[in-house]
């Protein structure tokens, strides 16, 4: 009997060995797919600290069950086993169950972009639900994940500000083409003469908008607008001021868009208007411009003055062209300013005085 149970226990020997090694091999391959699973986790849960994504899942009673961060101020801890309503403002959670209580009972996934109130200020959620479910089909909660877009939302809101303005500015842009281009056919002798002075002017409203498109549209510096209207009434272009025939002086002052446009077309016509007739139209001719602040009732308002010497004699003025009209009446209108032009024998001056209103405040 003996010798006939030996061969028995020598086969069962051999068979747990080969069921040990086929176990220990499982092992084996369940702790590589448990490390590979550990890693994606890893990288899932830093990809989600560096995002502002916050990934959570909820029972069908809508309890917290997880979730990847700290929300609304609270605490992982502090948010697991409470519901919407524990969490979010009155406001917010109404609008949440009910979507969420629409993917429990069809199944489809939820989508809505919310504002909630967190810490005294808003923040936009783009919030996506889906509904969970077991190994049977069965729905037995949810996952949600929420992303911060309130950046996105916020520049959303701004491009429709900037588009708004863009179109008030695009109106007022053309009544502006609109109305010199009118003045200037009035006033043109012929269609040659039309062209010339309407494409002059033109690029003298372009200049200002230079200026005023590089410093985003907040304002232009006086000096720089002075130097753009003029800068083809010097010998030397890049040394404006410099012992040429037209001298600047004067404060470091910035006007707002409005005052920069109106004031760029009338700092056009006068330089043309000395070119033709006054002191830029002969060899010694001369234009001094100098600005200041002074005080007035309202705030420091800005006077400039134009002063032209040793140019023609001025005759005395018989009838207003456009180029008065702009100078006088424009920058009246627009800007509210004082316009005093005086044609003395010796040379014209021109007086200006632009209200605080129109003046952007130091930076």
């Amino acid at each position: 009997m003996e010798s006939d149970g030996a061969p028995a226990n020598a086969t069962e020997l051999v068979r747990l060995r080969e069921e040990c090694r086929r176990l220990d091999e499982q092992i084996a391959a369940q702790k590589l797919e448990l490390a590979l699973l550990n890693a994606r986790f890893a990288r899932y849960e830093t990809a989600l600290h560096g995002s502002k994504v916050i990934v959570y899942t909820q029972d069908r009673g809508l309890r917290y069950t997880s979730i990847s961060h700290p929300m609304l101020g609270r605490s992982i801890a502090d948010i697991l086993g409470r519901t919407d309503q524990d969490i979010l403002p009155p406001d917010a959670s109404a609008a949440v169950h009910a979507l969420k209580r629409e993917a429990l009972t069809s199944g489809k996934s939820q989508r809505t972009e919310m504002p909630i109130e967190e810490a005294g200020n808003v923040r936009w959620h783009d919030l996506h639900i889906e509904a969970l479910c077991n190994d049977a089909g069965d729905i037995v909660g949810l996952t949600c994940v929420s992303v911060d877009v309130t950046e996105r939302k916020q520049g959303e809101a701004h491009l429709r500000l900037l588009l708004r303005e863009l179109t008030h500015r695009s109106k007022n842009l053309l009544a502006v083409i609109q109305a010199m281009a009118r003045q200037t056919a009035r006033y043109a002798g012929s269609t040659e003469g039309f062209l010339n002075q309407f494409g002059a002017r033109l690029q003298a409203l372009a200049a200002s908008h230079d200026l005023l498109v590089r410093e985003s549209w907040h304002g232009a510096s006086l000096s720089e607008l002075i130097r753009s209207q003029l800068r083809d009434y010097f010998a030397d272009a890049g040394e404006l001021g410099g012992g040429q025939r037209v001298s600047l002086a004067g404060v470091d002052v910035a006007l707002k868009p409005e005052a920069a446009q109106n004031l760029g077309l009338a700092l056009h016509e006068l330089a043309v208007n000395a070119a033709k007739f006054g002191a830029l139209s002969s060899p010694e001719g001369r234009v001094a411009i100098v600005w200041d602040r002074r005080a007035a009732g309202n705030g420091e308002a800005l006077e400039l003055d134009w002063r032209e010497e040793s140019g023609p004699r001025v005759k005395p003025r018989r009838k207003k062209g456009f180029g008065s009209m702009v100078i006088e009446g424009n920058l009246s209108r627009a800007l509210d300013a004082e316009v005093a032009m005086t044609f003395e024998p010796d040379g014209f001056r021109c007086h200006i005085v632009i209200p605080a209103s129109q003046i952007l405040a130091p930076a």
